[in-house]
């Protein structure tokens, strides 16, 4: 017999080994039939659809965005472009017609054009895609002249040890979802359609309490323990409208934004004891209430004193130095924490990705940051370390696109 005629005779064909798997299946079923049929006979698993939250979508299409008057999303993602040199307004509007599109589907639940995982963005779970300008698209859209004024760096606080790598920017995506995939997934297609017509500058995620840990409608905590929001007003009010919306001009309907990247010292924040804390606050950790009141949304007495005379709330607290009396300068916060792993030599960091929605950045957002800036007691655990300001555009129609009252 030949090496040949062996091999052929020892190796296992295909109808040799269908034919042995039934058997061997035969007498496994032999022994142990009524148990299989047992477990076949049993139903399956009843989908769970209690607090199912992946489905909800907000509309793309209307007079501001989405983004702006819906409650955030338990994670946030902001992403900063840089437009190269030598663009010109069609490049501008290409790209505002390639959000707008890839913003409408995915806020719906479907995918992308020319999305190769659509699967990706079926669970939309409340995502909301807002998309705001830099001083330079601004010009390049309308020229100089349709900057607006508080539209440029913030000033120079002394608090600030700002860095380029968290700062400024031509373009503004912001990213809410209840879904931490299905932000990445918008990421991603946000950065796709940039491609060859402007570059990344800056990524920062964060994050809220998750959907369905609190009741809706709770005050978000930051990572010192302590309520931070408070002091929103309700979402469709007349207050909100009175201090987020522009009313005039290529802007009406749309508002300004300005993100703080703030480094939170949380080791040296967790030697202070209880009441440190929230005197430095001005409010207590466990109720969010303020120092003179019992509930959270009590209005503060700043005029109260103790049994020696003293303030209950320090004149230097952060709820006292960032109150304004002046209803004019409020602002509506739109906060997430962020907690990065260590990079290379860089120490792990912590701490609040702060953005302020207001309709005049120098009327309403400097006024309370000087003050915070020259007194604040937080300042000793807190660092400014990011600032941007960014004019977010109007919302716009269905045969509309973002950026058209001034593209076009």
């Amino acid at each position: 017999m030949s090496r040949g005629d062996t091999a052929a005779t020892h190796a296992p064909s295909r109808r040799g080994f269908l034919t042995g798997s039934a058997a061997a299946a035969g007498v496994a079923v032999g022994a142990a039939g009524g148990a299989y049929a047992a477990h076949a006979a049993q139903p399956g698993p009843a989908t769970d659809t209690a607090g199912l939250n992946g489905a909800r979508t907000h509309d793309f299409h209307g007079t501001h965005q989405a983004g702006v008057t819906s409650s955030p999303g338990a994670h946030g993602a902001f992403l900063a472009f840089d437009l190269p040199a030598g663009s010109v307004k069609d490049d501008l509007r290409r790209l505002m017609r390639l959000w707008t599109d890839d913003a409408r589907r995915l806020m719906s639940g479907a995918g992308a054009l020319a999305d190769t995982e659509p699967e990706l963005a079926t669970a939309p779970a409340g995502l909301t895609v807002t998309v705001g300008w830099g001083p330079k698209a601004v010009a390049l859209a309308g020229g100089s002249e349709a900057v607006p004024s508080w539209l440029r760096p913030l000033p120079d606080f002394s608090i600030d040890a700002l860095e380029d790598r968290w700062s400024d920017g031509d373009l503004l995506v912001m990213i809410h979802s209840d879904d931490p995939v299905t932000v990445s997934h918008a990421l991603r297609m946000v950065s796709k359609d940039a491609t060859n017509l402007a570059t990344e500058r800056w990524r920062q995620t964060g994050f809220r309490q998750a959907y369905g840990s609190h009741p809706s409608g709770t005050t978000m905590r930051n990572l010192f323990g302590q309520v931070d929001g408070t002091a929103n007003p309700p979402l469709a009010s007349d207050d909100f409208a009175a201090r987020v919306w522009i009313q005039d001009g290529w802007l009406a309907g749309g508002t300004s934004f300005v993100l703080r990247r703030i480094r939170m010292e949380l080791d040296t924040w967790d030697q202070v004891d209880r009441i440190g804390r929230e005197n430095a606050v001005g409010r207590t950790v466990d109720t969010g209430a303020p120092l003179t009141g019992e509930a959270e949304h009590d209005e503060p007495d700043f005029d109260a004193v103790d049994a020696r005379g003293f303030p209950i709330i320090s004149d230097v607290s952060h709820i006292r130095r960032a109150r304004p009396d002046d209803p004019s300068q409020r602002i509506v916060r739109l906060a997430y924490n962020y907690d990065d792993a260590p990079r290379g030599n860089e120490p792990a960091e912590a701490g609040l990705l702060f953005g302020s929605l207001q309709a005049d950045v120098d009327a309403q957002f400097v006024p309370i940051q000087r003050r915070l800036a020259e007194a604040d007691l937080l300042n000793v655990w807190t660092t400014p370390v990011g600032s941007a300001v960014f004019a977010i555009l109007p919302g716009c129609t269905e045969d509309g696109y973002l950026g058209d009252t001034l593209l076009d």
